[in-house]
């Protein structure tokens, strides 16, 4: 971690926390998804810049597949995972007790890629396209299947096509008329391949994000209920920590992105973009001591990607613009809250899936704000 960075840290840590240290901390994993990304920069901001050991713990981070994550903290194995919501209500409807504490993702991250020369603004247009998806599981399928749904049709009237992780590959090569894809990073690849002359005639991209469709519950924290009801305190510290660094990895990104240098070996590394961002997270500190709107955040965020554009090429910057889009997802008044509204649409999604049994599942128990209200 450079000088700069740790000055930078350092003014973060000064915003008041909730927490409450120990003497010593305790060693405490997070179990993660998917693989070391700029996208769990609030993980790493957590670390690096403190905010998990001022709260008494010392986290380490550990990559599964989801549902691992979700065994390992159902049998108490682990405390503290990240999964999607309908993992939790999947997990529910077979009686395992896990609970979900806290909403990281405000909005749900997956929608429909296509031509913008296609005009999918009415959804039900999709009738007899050719739809690439990852495959019949997980947030992509139900995603396209909410979509679907609030279109007035279903998978039937689709030719729905199961393309593995290459959303960018296939739909530059003309294979699907749209494809279901995580709207903060496969959109901007495939648009860099637009840019580039390597997709077809398409010359830019359209989405429709599930969420301006159906507010679906998201990823999110999780722990067990045995956890919750032995030592809810610890509970809400690691909650008020995490709550702490995912805001300074909304009000700081590039700070956010130097922290996760030490974590994500693909992130880029060239010297000039480095000092750009370096000094762009000294500015940014000095700017959040006078207290800015989140409006006025937002807008500095979209100033620094402008500046950083006019120096720099898109390969240079993707990791930092996928940073950038994904803390469009998770930003919000109020971190981390979620409502009983988002879990009845995504048990309603899971329930036309037929992935629900016929015992009914009390959604009441499988989240908790408990936690949010405190730390806010």
């Amino acid at each position: 971690m450079s000088k700069l960075l740790a000055i930078v840290i350092i003014g973060l840590l000064l915003v008041p926390s909730a927490a409450v240290a120990q003497d010593q901390p305790l060693d405490e994993r997070i179990l993660l998804t998917f693989v070391p990304n700029v996208q769990f920069a609030p993980f790493y901001m957590g670390i690096e810049a403190g905010y998990f050991e001022e709260a008494g713990f010392a986290v380490s981070l550990e990559h599964l597949q989801e549902p691992e994550v979700l065994d390992l903290v159902a049998v108490g194995q682990a405390n503290y995972g990240v999964v999607s919501g309908e993992q939790v209500i999947l997990a529910r409807s077979q009686d395992r007790d896990v609970v979900y504490a806290f909403e990281w993702f405000q909005q749900y991250p997956v929608g429909l890629v296509y031509d913008s020369a296609l005009n999918l603004s009415d959804l039900g247009d999709l009738r007899g396209k050719i739809v690439g998806i990852p495959g019949r599981f997980g947030a992509s399928y139900s995603g396209l299947t909410a979509l679907l749904h609030n279109a007035n049709l279903t998978e039937a009237d689709i030719e729905l096509t199961e393309i593995g992780f290459n959303a960018p590959e296939v739909f530059c090569l003309g294979l699907v008329d749209a494809a279901v894809v995580y709207i903060n990073n496969e959109p901007l690849q495939i648009q860099q391949l637009a840019d580039a002359g390597d997709c077809g005639d398409v010359q830019a991209v359209a989405v429709t994000s599930v969420a301006s469709q159906v507010d679906l519950v998201s990823n999110g924290l999780i722990i067990s209920r045995a956890l919750l009801d032995d030592d809810s305190a610890a509970v809400q510290r690691l909650v008020s920590s995490f709550a702490e660094a995912l805001r300074a990895t909304i009000d700081n990104p590039a700070a956010a992105y130097l922290a996760s240098l030490a974590y994500v070996e693909s992130l880029q590394r060239d010297d000039s973009l480095l000092k750009a961002l370096e000094s762009a997270a000294e500015a940014q500190s000095d700017f959040l001591s006078e207290l800015p709107s989140r409006a006025d955040l937002a807008a500095s965020r979209a100033d620094l990607a402008d500046q950083l554009k006019s120096r720099f090429d898109a390969q240079t910057l993707s990791q930092f613009i996928i940073l950038l889009n994904t803390i469009e997802l998770w930003d919000a008044d109020q971190l981390g809250i979620s409502d009983m509204a988002s879990w009845q649409a995504m048990h309603d999604t899971l329930q036309r899936m037929g992935f629900l049994g016929a015992s009914p599942v009390v959604l009441g128990d499988a989240f908790s704000n408990q936690f949010i209200v405190a730390a806010e």
